[in-house]
Parts: structure tokens; sequence; C-alpha cells
């Protein structure tokens, strides 16, 4: 039996961990035992707590209580916490065998550093991941993860590549670097555990979730909006284009548009927007601002809307596995097989290369071929992670 800390902080985090979880109780309960720790990173009722209730998620065994700040502070604050339960887990004779992280938040990148530091091995989920723009924090926390990490899990061939440029060789095992325990870092192709998490949710969501019968929307016949990074929400010229081109598309082309308002969004919006689109948003009728969806909801509503339209990495890749296709409201994509195959469409903040990109992936057929494994990337990782703990 080996023993694995699960880092959670952020909400997306909480979701590829239920499929890590739900693998453990399902094919490894006699082999590994997972303690859950959350950082406390995100702390809203709406955008973490309910997820557990919903996801079947054990409830964590610590939990930071970490809560905003500066990227320093919360880095600091996540270190020092992991850290400290790491060593009083050694220092009771029942120590960790590793850490498993995912993604690309101060969470992850915290808990790589309190990990490495004191030798215990760091799995790595959602690795080889690089959007190439050092402005966005999410790009240095995965780059440092992936040097800190034992098994670095990458989702997709684009991952793969990606780590072998940066010196991981074909076989996918770092040269000259070696660990505490001997072993060397090596890359594995695992597949997306959020596509397990899309095939395993996609009905229970039918079952669960009203939002679409609730807010009277037609499938296949509205836009799903989300905004949430500070290059958007910061700036008032991107916010402005987007929110611009959003009551446009829904005005011209009479159709709803539904914003689930992440809060740090709804906050930014009577600082970043002008009065004149401020009352747009008031009363167009084809506007529909609604709370953070929970993630039964944002299934539902990923599944059935004409066009997704987001500056989320996950959302994109979502609206990919439900066969919608995306415009991608940021100036690059980690997700780059999206866009080459059609898929997806980069338009920035641009407000007429979001207009272009709506009309040209509203108006034509989409492919979607199968890029993110066939739906058992959670026994996978937990396999590999067993023949190099044991």
């Amino acid at each position: 039996m080996i023993k694995l800390l699960t880092i959670i902080g952020a909400r997306p985090q909480i979701i590829k961990a239920a499929a890590i979880s739900r693998a453990i109780q399902a094919h490894f309960s006699d082999k590994i035992e997972e303690h859950i720790l959350h950082t406390g990173q995100h702390y809203d009722q709406n955008m973490s707590a309910v997820f557990f209730d919903e996801l079947g998620i054990p409830e964590p065994h610590y939990n930071l209580h970490v809560g905003s700040g500066t990227h320093a502070t919360q880095t600091a604050r996540i270190t020092e916490g992991v850290e400290q339960v790491l060593l009083t887990a050694r220092e009771q004779g029942t120590p960790f065998d590793g850490v498993i992280v995912y993604g690309d938040t101060n969470s992850t990148l915290a808990a790589s550093i309190a990990a490495a530091k004191i030798h215990v091995p760091v799995f790595h989920i959602e690795a080889g991941l690089r959007s190439f723009n050092m402005t966005m924090p999410e790009e240095v926390n995965r780059i440092v993860c992936d040097q800190l990490s034992t098994i670095l899990f990458t989702p997709t061939q684009t991952g793969l590549q990606n780590l072998h440029a940066e010196g991981f060789a074909e076989d996918g095992i770092k040269q000259r670097v070696r660990f505490a325990n001997g072993l060397a870092p090596r890359v594995v192709l695992s597949g997306d555990v959020m596509y397990d998490n899309s095939l395993y949710f996609s009905q229970i969501a039918d079952q669960k979730s009203d939002i679409i019968e609730r807010l009277g929307l037609t499938p296949r016949a509205f836009v799903l909006a989300t905004i949430h990074r500070p290059a958007n929400t910061d700036n008032a010229t991107n916010l402005q284009s987007i929110f611009a081109a959003l009551l446009d598309i829904a005005e011209q082309e009479q159709i709803d548009i539904v914003l689930p308002l992440h809060p740090r969004t709804r906050k930014m919006l009577p600082e970043q927007l002008s009065q004149a689109l401020l009352e747009r948003i008031e009363h167009t009728p084809h506007m529909k601002i609604i709370e953070p969806a929970s993630f039964f909801e944002i299934i539902r509503l990923e599944k059935n809307a004409r066009v997704v339209m987001t500056d989320s990495g996950g959302v994109q890749k979502e609206a990919f596995f439900f066969e919608t296709p995306c415009v991608i409201l940021r100036p690059e994509t980690e997700w780059v097989e999206i866009v080459e195959a059609g898929a997806g469409v980069i338009a920035d903040a641009d407000y007429q290369r979001i207009m272009d990109g709506y009309r040209q992936l509203a108006g034509k057929a989409v492919n979607f071929p199968p890029l993110f494994g066939d739906g058992h990337a959670s026994e996978k990782i937990l396999e590999e992670i067993l023949g190099a703990t044991v």
C-alpha cells in the first residue's frame, strides 16, 4: 500500500482530482491510500466547496485556508503548509510516497517546490503544456513544476513534443538528472483525465442540472462565454472589446449569450467598462449574466451551446470533448491541437477577430478528431505511479 498526497486549490484541480479519486476507489483501493490537501487558493463556495458535493470527492484531510494574496504570498504560504504536512507524516512514521499535482496554478508550483526540496516524488498531471508566453503566471508555474517532477503525465502528443524540446529524451527520460530515490524524471503520454471526467459525468449532468430549461435556452442556439483571466479582466481595452463583440453578436444574430460570471470579472465590470456598455448589458435581453456555474451546469452548457467563447484553457478543451467549436479569447492557446483541427479559432480580445471567429465557427461543420486519449487516463496514471513507487 502506497500513500499519496493529492494537492488541489483551484476549481479545475478539484475536477481533475475527481477522476483520480474515482479510479483509486474503483480499481486501486487495496494498493493506494489517498490523502487530499486543499490549499484554499479558491475559497468562494460556488468556486470550490460545492464541487466536492457534486463530484463525490472525499473531504480534504488538510485545508491550508490560504485565500487570496500576491503570487509570492500565496506561493510562500502554500509551500510552508505542504512542507509541514509532509514532514509531520514522515516524523510520525507514515510518510507520503508521492505528491500529485495538477495543471499550472500557484498551488501546483508551491506543492512541487515543497515536495522536491525534501525528496518526496512529484507526479505532475497535465505536464508539458506551453503557451510560450512568459507574461502568464501559469506558464512560469508549469515550467518550474515540470522540472521538479519525477513523472510528467502529458495529455497530448504536442505536450510530449514540448518536453522533448526542453531536454527530455525520446525515451521520455531526462538524461543526467536523478532524484534522491535514484529515479530520473520520466514523461508518460497518458491521455487527459478531463476527458475521463467528461465521458463519466456527461449523462449524470443531464439528470442533475436543469440549467438549459431554467434559462429558457434552445440547444445549439446559444453562445456560452466565460471570461476570467487577468489579461482580460484587468485591461479595460480588452474587456470592452470582448463585451462589445458579445453584445453585437447577441443583437445582430439574435442569439442568447450565457455568461457565468467569475467573481473577479463581476467585480471589475463597473471599473473597466464604459457606462454605455454597462447600460447595453443591462438592457440587451439576449445577454444572460448568471452566477458561476456548477460543474454539472457548465457541462450541460458546453454540450448544448452552438459556440463557446472563452479565455479558459479547461473550457476550450471541454467544449472540444462535447463537439462544440470554440472562439479563444487569448493571443495563444496551450491546446494547439484544437486550432489545428479547425475546432477552435484564436481571436484574442480583438473585436473584429471575435466577430469573424464566431461567424466562421457558427456557420460550418466542424470535425473533432480523438486527440485526448481513450477515457482511461486515470487508470494509466495510477499504474505508472504504482510501478515507480512499489
